[in-house]
């Protein structure tokens, strides 16, 4: 907590250079913002837009279209394949790394100054897992009275085909989306917020928004859920001073979603599949 205190002190022209002065450092740290986001989540929000009104415009209902999250790139061609999803899951970390830069070159200790380390493993794993526990069970039940209420697409979270890499995939890309989100829309964006003077339930708002924002293309039920998700992620954060377990939490909730769906579709009656007619 003491380090999101003094995030809070940091004077924007401190972060920039004292000839700038403060107004000229708002400028530097917004237009940094803006360009992160750009890059990454704020980019895939606009892009979640799009594929949302093509699915409210197309004929038949929410529930009748599919959202598949993890599928093959070279259908018909595994080792082709793999190489496309290698290359997916590192270039969706760059921002990860731009973000390090950033906060290294503003006298942060890296992605430390957001609690993302190693320093309590213990800690990010124990608390990461109780809410991922309590998260997941709450997130399947809204999801399956969304979408039989006809305010979501049918989520298919893989459809990769069965090679060897299948599961590893999977388990990587759960990682990536966990790190890529926790880092950007949680740590980075609301300690550049609070460096702006934004106040807190303002930017608990902004950072949960765009959380459900880039989850809109799942439906009307993909964006709520995902905004109360991204609500009590800040919540936890302002409390723990930590994006770790945030991390972890998220990751297991992905892993659980990929690999449960890949072993359970079609052999179970409560998960939703895709019509094949």
């Amino acid at each position: 907590m003491a380090e999101l205190e003094s995030v809070v002190r940091t004077q924007p022209g401190d972060l920039v250079g004292s000839s700038l002065g403060p107004e000229g450092g708002r400028r530097i740290l917004r237009s940094e913002t803006l360009l992160v986001l750009a890059l990454s989540l704020g980019a895939s929000g606009v892009s979640s837009l799009i594929s949302f009104i093509g699915s409210l415009t197309r004929p038949g209902g929410l529930k009748d279209q599919a959202a598949t999250l993890n599928g093959s790139y070279a259908p018909g061609r595994p080792w082709l394949d793999l190489a496309w999803q290698l290359f997916g899951i590192a270039s969706a970390l760059v921002p990860v790394l731009l973000v390090a830069h950033l906060l290294t070159r503003e006298g942060a200790p890296g992605l430390r100054a957001l609690g993302f380390d190693r320093t309590r493993p213990g800690f990010d794993l124990g608390r990461g897992a109780l809410v991922a526990a309590g998260i997941g069970s709450a997130g399947l039940a809204f999801y399956l009275v969304a979408r039989a209420s006809g305010f979501n697409l049918t989520v298919v979270p893989e459809s990769l085909p069965e090679v060897w890499w299948k599961f590893p995939v999977l388990i990587l890309s759960a990682v990536q989306n966990s790190v890529v989100e926790e880092v950007i829309v949680l740590g980075y964006l609301l300690r550049r917020l609070d460096q702006l003077g934004w106040g807190p339930m303002v930017a608990l708002a902004a950072s949960s928004l765009l959380r459900g924002s880039y989850h809109l293309y799942q439906g009307i039920g993909g964006f709520i859920g995902n905004v109360v998700m991204g609500v009590v992620f800040v919540l936890l954060y302002r409390r723990w001073g930590r994006v770790g377990p945030l991390v972890v939490a998220h990751a297991l909730l992905d892993i659980v979603a990929f690999v449960g769906y890949a072993l359970l579709a079609g052999h179970v009656g409560w998960l939703p599949v895709p019509d094949k007619g």
